[in-house]
């Protein structure tokens, strides 16, 4: 109990001071609709963002909707995606998933994390930030800079995507959930950088449990 309530007070402070720094964040990849939102988040698995907003800048033209990528050729897709990396994987997951929602779910997107697991190439990373930033529903989206710095920062004892998920869902209020995950991300690339995190000048350091410790 005492360790929970240390974390919260963690939490709260370390949410404090990134409402000041990263007032105004939002999920970095490109898209118009629910469809190019899950496209992307798949496809950003093992690469980076902008890498995935430059492919996807011309595949949302190519594949204007869930039916063109559910009757996409394999390998013509395979090569449209070729440099976000494991594009065989992805091309393959992308046309499965795309069958089924239009098999299960008139095309649509949908709204549940029940109903999101169950398309292919999309875990609970990929159906939270969907829930998140496409339905409004609170979402703890766990990436790389969510599992390093909430770990790094004495939020969670887990190394555990999912039990790290649980853990944050705990102790940041269901409203404040998706946008403390997009803050993480922002501090990840801009302050607390994985090969040299900058401790000196670091916003949040006295809420830090591993402050100077590199």
């Amino acid at each position: 109990m005492r360790d929970f309530v240390k974390r919260s007070e963690r939490a709260e402070g370390v949410m404090r001071i990134l409402d000041e720094i990263y007032p105004e964040v939002k999920c970095t990849l490109n898209y118009e609709n629910p469809l190019q939102m899950l496209i992307a988040t798949q496809l950003s698995a093992q690469c980076t963002d902008a890498r995935v907003n430059i492919v996807t800048k011309d595949l949302f033209r190519k594949y204007k909707n869930v039916y063109d990528f559910a009757s996409a050729d394999l390998e013509e897709l395979e090569q449209d995606i070729k440099s976000t990396g494991f594009y065989k994987n992805k091309a393959k997951n992308i046309i499965a998933c795309c069958k089924r929602l239009i098999d299960e779910y008139n095309g649509e997107v949908p709204d549940t994390m029940e109903d999101l697991l169950t398309l292919a190439g999309t875990g609970r990373k990929t159906a939270n930030l969907v829930l998140g930033d496409i339905f409004n529903k609170p979402a703890v989206v766990v990436d790389t800079h969510c599992i390093r710095l909430s770990t790094k920062i004495g939020l969670t004892n887990n190394t555990d995507p999912v039990k790290i998920e649980f853990d944050l869902k705990k102790i940041i209020p269901p409203h404040r959930q998706l946008r403390f995950c997009h803050q993480l991300v922002n501090h990840g690339r801009l302050r607390c950088i994985a090969r040299r995190p900058d401790c000196e000048n670091c916003e949040i350091r006295e809420y830090c449990k591993s402050a100077g410790r590199k």
